[in-house]
C-alpha cells in the first residue's frame, strides 16, 4: 500500500464555476498513470468525499497523464455553509488516500 500524495507528481482541486469541485491527479509518468489508472476507482472517491457515485465524473487523460474527478459543490460557493471557498482543500484529503 502507498499514499496517494506519494505516488504522483501533484494533485490539485478547485472550483469548476460555483457548483463544481474538479480535483486533477497528474501522475507525472505513464507508469505513475496506469497504476493509479487501476488502483483508484470511483467507489474510492465517493466515499472520500462523501458524495453520491452519481454525481462523479471521471476523465482520464492519457497523453497528458492526468486523471480529473469532477462533482457537484455540496453548497454554492459563497453560501453562508461554504467552508473552502475555493475547493482547493479537497486535494490534500485525496493525496492521503491508501491504495
Amino acid at each position: 500500500m502507498y499514499l496517494l500524495g506519494d505516488k504522483v507528481k501533484k494533485i490539485r482541486s478547485k472550483n469548476a464555476g460555483p457548483f463544481w469541485i474538479t480535483i486533477d491527479i497528474f501522475c507525472g509518468s505513464k507508469e505513475a498513470f496506469k497504476e493509479v489508472r487501476h488502483s483508484l476507482d470511483n467507489i474510492q472517491i465517493s466515499q472520500l468525499f462523501q458524495i453520491p457515485g452519481q454525481t462523479l465524473k471521471r476523465f482520464e487523460i492519457e497523453s497528458l497523464n492526468v486523471i480529473k474527478f469532477s462533482f457537484p459543490r455540496k453548497v454554492i460557493q459563497g453560501h453562508i455553509h461554504d467552508r473552502d471557498m475555493h475547493g482547493a482543500q479537497l486535494a490534500v484529503l485525496l493525496s492521503e488516500l491508501r491504495l
